[in-house]
């Protein structure tokens, strides 16, 4: 009898301990990360920020700043690398449009957590640019871990049974400022998610790249929404008083109508020379 009850009170002490692991394991988590280019440039702002509704001036071919705005908290930056490999992709799928002189890759060391206009007119100076696209990101991944990474940990092993589970959703946001009238051009977004599972043992690097490919993603969605708003724009441009367009010297783009301005240039040539062979 002392036996048994001696073995019903060890059952007991183990169901007990096996519970408390799996309650210890069994929670959800939430790791996030973003940057506000509305913090950043309006860091006092207690309401929706007014924009400035005045004349913007545009000298193609127009030189473009890119840069990620601050983080919205401290440790919540996107590595230094990742933004730069990021905003190089972007780059790269506006380069050699004739309207644009140059895409300057800003590194973020230079852009002050919440330092408003000021600090972005310094930017400007400094790397010689008209318009600056400042991209807003906020990235959240849930993290599930189950009862299960307790038991596979214990009894299975780590390799068998998935366990973690993470829920990754990334948004990025490109608004594109006129530095000297502060005038919102145009913004496009950009959104990504990503579903998966790891084990305990590959939990941290499947989940570090599950964050890096819903960055890619996200700007892969944002580039093409990107490019149709800067077509909408040159489009508006034509009948937009508080937008004019002043050629710097040596450039023929044709202003605000650029690349079909030289088309109907073209036409007009052409229709001239038919008119007097006639």
């Amino acid at each position: 009898m002392n036996t048994r009850r001696l073995l019903l009170a060890l059952i007991t002490v183990l169901l007990t301990q096996l519970t408390a692991c799996a309650s210890l394991w069994h929670h959800n988590d939430t790791r996030s990360q973003s940057g506000s280019a509305v913090e950043y440039l309006f860091p006092d702002a207690k309401q929706a920020p007014q924009l400035s509704p005045g004349v913007t001036t545009l000298r193609p071919p127009v030189k473009v700043g890119i840069a990620f705005a601050p983080p919205t908290q401290w440790g919540q930056a996107i590595p230094e690398q990742k933004k730069m490999l990021l905003l190089e992709k972007v780059r790269a799928s506006f380069t050699g449009l004739p309207y644009i002189g140059k895409i300057e890759v800003i590194p973020s060391s230079y852009l002050r957590a919440k330092g408003g206009f000021t600090n972005l007119e310094q930017v400007a100076r400094m790397f010689d640019v008209d318009v600056v696209a400042l991209v807003s990101y906020d990235q959240v991944q849930f993290v599930d871990n189950g009862v299960l990474s307790m038991l596979y940990w214990t009894i299975v092993g780590a390799y068998v049974i998935q366990g973690d589970r993470y829920d990754v959703q990334t948004m990025v946001d490109a608004a594109v400022f006129d530095v000297a009238s502060k005038k919102l051009l145009f913004r496009a977004p950009g959104t990504s998610r990503i579903k998966g599972s790891s084990t305990l043992v590959n939990f941290s690097e499947a989940s570090r790249e599950a964050r890096t490919a819903g960055f890619n993603g996200a700007v892969d969605d944002l580039i093409p929404n990107l490019k149709n708003e800067l077509d909408g724009f040159r489009q508006r441009m034509k009948s937009d008083s508080s937008v004019k367009v002043e050629n710097r010297a040596g450039y023929s783009g044709g202003g605000s109508t650029g690349l079909l301005g030289a088309l109907a240039l073209l036409g007009m040539l052409a229709l001239a020379g038919l008119n007097r062979r006639r």
